[in-house]
């Protein structure tokens, strides 16, 4: 699990920022479109920086726990909203055709064989096998995942972007699919940015509030038997889903190609918190979509110093705020390249 990442060098800045300054327009007056195009430009290190083969990845993967009664939904929704994705009709398909965003969907480790899934509208080149275990452990009684799983899905997720990243992927992001997996985001929360356990836990798929109460009642009780981890590898370990362990190698991967990374919600961050904490560089090519719902979300973006790009109440997941943030991405990139200067459009600059 060795990875090499390097902040962006910096040298570039000054060349962006001219750039930038010399379009035709008041200094500054893109907000944070300009904001957007500084990022990308040192990121790839280039005035004219590109999206160039983005995709949208779903990591699947089912949780121990679910069966306790962590979720309003039943651990079968995992593979029949995965079934769902193969066929087109999930809410990230939508958005990901909308913004012509290619998308992937892994099995790292849905509690069923997926061999069987119905033949009817499906496409399963959509689908990339990587299961490493038939879900996570229940973390009420035990850790989530072996150290071995944990070893195993972090090589994974690299594995598939550095094959992106050598078809010449310039940016990705990344989505999730496990019923149960916002309270497993919860305790990692809790755990890597020592906020209160209470704080951090949301309604995940929409627990009323005797479902909410059990929750917390689950929560604190894994919390305790885990000894409240801090150490990040450990904390996944006691706490993980396979999806959650496996993105946390693909944002290592990305970051170590020099991939803009597109950041989602809740459970996306909870893999960041731990790929952060084992390389503070990573956030350095992270870009945040958006602000959830989940309490959680804004502890997790505080405790990173991140400024989400939307804020539009979203908590559905599998990379759906990540989706609608890219078209951003995409219209910095051609303000950068393709907006006239003062100078080539013969338009008169500021005085004084």
């Amino acid at each position: 699990m060795n990875f090499a990442i390097q902040p962006p060098e910096t040298g570039i800045l000054s060349s962006l920022q001219a750039r930038l300054d010399g379009k035709t327009k008041p200094l500054g007056s893109l907000g944070r479109i300009e904001e957007i195009a500084r990022t990308l430009g040192l990121i790839q290190q280039s005035v004219t920086p590109c999206i160039a083969h983005p995709e949208i990845i779903v990591f699947a993967g089912d949780h121990g726990a679910a069966k306790a009664g962590v979720s309003a939904y039943p651990q079968d929704v995992t593979w029949q909203m995965v079934a769902n994705m193969l066929g087109g009709g999930a809410a990230i398909n939508v958005f990901a055709r909308q913004a012509g965003l290619a998308l992937s969907v892994v099995d790292a480790g849905v509690a069923r064989d997926l061999s069987d899934l119905p033949e009817q509208g499906i496409d399963d080149t959509r689908l990339i096998r990587a299961k490493i275990a038939l879900g996570s452990a229940n973390y009420l009684s035990e850790p989530a995942l072996t150290a071995p799983q944990v070893e195993a899905a972090i090589a994974a997720g690299a594995a598939l972007v550095r094959e992106r990243a050598a078809a010449g992927c310039t940016a990705i992001g990344f989505g999730e699919m496990g019923i149960g997996n916002t309270a497993s985001a919860s305790l990692l929360t809790a755990a890597l940015t020592q906020a209160s356990l209470h704080d951090v836990i949301g309604r995940g798929t929409g627990l009323d509030d005797a479902g909410l109460a059990r929750k917390h009642a689950l929560l604190e009780k894994a919390w305790l038997r885990a000894g409240a981890p801090r150490e990040p590898l450990t904390a996944l370990s006691e706490f993980g889903g396979p999806e959650i362990a496996m993105m946390v190698g693909a944002f290592l991967a990305a970051a170590e190609a020099k991939i803009v990374i597109v950041v989602d919600g809740f459970i996306v961050t909870s893999a960041l918190l731990v790929a952060a904490a084992l390389h503070p560089a990573v956030l350095s090519y992270c870009v945040f979509a958006h602000s959830s719902a989940e309490p959680g979300h804004r502890i997790q973006l505080e405790h990173l110093g991140a400024a989400p790009l939307l804020e539009f109440g979203l908590r559905l997941g599998e990379g759906t705020g990540a989706a609608l943030a890219f078209p951003l991405l995409a219209t910095a990139c051609a303000m950068l390249g393709e907006m006239a200067s003062f100078e080539s459009a013969g338009v008169s600059g500021k005085e004084g």
